[in-house]
């Protein structure tokens, strides 16, 4: 499946990224990039998502890791003859899998270092990985919901409207 060399590139440029970083940065140097909106800040997270952490947790999040890989790999063939956006979606979310297990299992710990604020406002440091996980998600929902409106039979749309015309006072009765 062509899909899945797609996967590869983002896992390679995933891996490439965090290479660059681990071997030109020290830990925890940042170096700004755009003034008061973008750093390049070298960190590594051995917890979950956010920084989120827990006893033991690199064992058990790797654990789940592996199995949701498999259970992706299997969805994805299941859908090889469907939508290729919704394929891509899938195949984003896989690679951005890959990439944070293979950093968890090789390193113990994710390398993250994609740093955004808005002055005061920072949000948490990420890398490609993460990015490829949240835009998958983004597509599988869009796709999902355009899916879901398409198949939407004309008694389906004359309830929504009566619902919608209900719920704003419009009831009349």
């Amino acid at each position: 499946m062509k899909i899945l060399f797609a996967s590869a590139i983002m896992v390679l440029a995933d891996q490439i990224s965090k290479t660059a970083i681990r071997s030109t940065m020290t830990l925890y140097e940042s170096i700004t990039v755009i003034p008061g909106f973008f750093h390049l800040t070298y960190i590594t997270n051995d917890g979950m998502a956010f920084g989120i952490n827990f006893p033991f947790g690199i064992y058990i999040f790797s654990t789940i890791s592996i199995i949701l890989t498999v259970i992706l790999f299997w969805y994805l063939w299941t859908i090889r003859e469907e939508n290729i956006i919704l394929r891509s979606g899938v195949a984003m979310i896989l690679a951005g899998a890959i990439g944070n297990l293979i950093d968890r299992l090789l390193l113990g710990e994710v390398v993250d270092f994609l740093d955004f604020m808005i002055g005061d406002l920072h949000w948490y440091v990420f890398n490609f990985a993460d990015s490829f996980v949240t835009i998958g998600m983004g597509i599988i929902l869009s796709v999902s919901y355009t899916h879901l409106r398409a198949h939407e039979t004309e008694a389906d749309v004359v309830c929504r409207l009566m619902h919608e015309k209900k719920k704003g006072g419009g009831g009349g009765g």
